[in-house]
């Protein structure tokens, strides 16, 4: 009886040591990661996740799961620096970015430089959407300041996309009419035009084509047309005479990586981007790859437009910040007199 005892009492202990082994390989082999991104991003990301969590897999016998946060983008940074555990970041505009490096030191100064491209895996450009048959005749920016056009852009405040609404309407005024004192002039009636500021891009494509407000959307181009796609019949995108070269990128979290241990596919994660197959969603979602390849692949769904960079026509984002975005700048100073 004694014998029996102490074989059940071994064989209990081996399991529950067997069941330990598995527990403790099971957690190795899988690994989560979460990408704080800006709002029209969602689609974009759920099919590219499934991509890379396939190529992980393959390449390393490890499951990754990656997890999806969304909002405005500067919004998403702020989340960040407050304290949210994002493994990689993947936003609008490198001014949010660089506020994770100088308001919590969360990245190193130089981060743009461990990508290619500035670690902009991908562009896009700003584009107006209007109601279907174009009733307003909306055909560039200077129509957007007329009496009786209501304008949906959200809140430069809060939302990347709203900056490059807000820039590049700036670019056009004073390539127009001359001056810096003619574009905010311009901007001006612009923002009289605008009935209500939603945070984020998403929420101010909600308004636009489901809550069915405004005459014109200032759009990111691939939320344009996923807007078309699903409202066929009710939008049309027109395409301005000048826009402005979106750059949206993207940068590993350096101590939410190196504290979690999920550096290496964090990194991966990102360098996949870049890949035929990265570049070939991007593509497919209406964002502009920056591979020839790709480029070529969707020239025709992406029509070439006169575009400046944010360099050319503001002097970086970090001056264009301070003179439009900060506190007392440009959008203060307008919006207060709306």
């Amino acid at each position: 009886m004694k014998t029996n005892l102490r074989f059940i009492s071994r064989l209990f202990s081996a399991l529950i040591l067997a069941s330990a082994g598995v527990s403790t390989l099971a957690s190795a082999q899988a690994v989560s990661l979460l990408n704080v991104s800006y709002d029209p991003t969602r689609e974009l990301y759920v099919e590219f996740n499934a991509a890379f969590a396939k190529h992980w897999k393959v390449k390393t016998g490890q499951d990754v799961t990656i997890k999806q946060s969304h909002g405005g983008s500067g919004k998403q940074a702020r989340s960040v620096i407050d304290g949210i555990d994002a493994d990689v970041v993947t936003l609008a505009l490198a001014g949010d970015i660089d506020a994770l490096n100088k308001q919590a030191k969360l990245i190193p100064a130089d981060w743009q430089k461990r990508l290619p491209h500035n670690s902009s895996p991908y562009t896009s450009t700003i584009v107006l959407v209007v109601r279907e048959g174009n009733p307003k005749g909306i055909k560039d920016w200077d129509d957007l300041i007329k009496p009786g056009i209501s304008v949906i852009t959200p809140n430069p405040k809060t939302s990347g996309g709203a900056r490059w609404n807000y820039l590049a309407a700036w670019e056009f005024a004073k390539r127009k009419y001359g001056s810096e004192a003619k574009a905010k002039e311009f901007v001006q009636k612009l923002y009289k035009n605008v009935p209500v500021l939603d945070t984020g891009a998403r929420g101010s494509s909600v308004t636009f084509a489901q809550r069915n407000q405004g005459d014109v959307f200032l759009s990111w181009e691939n939320e344009a047309y996923l807007l078309e796609k699903e409202f066929s019949s009710k939008v049309d995108v027109v395409y301005p005479s000048i826009s402005i070269l979106a750059e949206p990128p993207v940068t590993v979290v350096d101590k939410t990586v190196d504290r979690k241990g999920t550096r290496a596919a964090a990194e991966a994660y990102l360098q996949y981007l870049y890949t035929d197959e990265g570049q070939d969603i991007a593509g497919k979602n209406f964002y502009r790859p920056i591979s020839a390849k790709a480029q070529a692949k969707y020239s025709k769904q992406l029509p070439k437009i006169p575009l400046f960079t944010i360099e050319q026509a503001f002097g970086g984002w970090e001056k264009a910040d301070k003179d439009h975005f900060a506190d007392g700048g440009s959008f203060d100073q307008i919006y207060l007199k709306k």
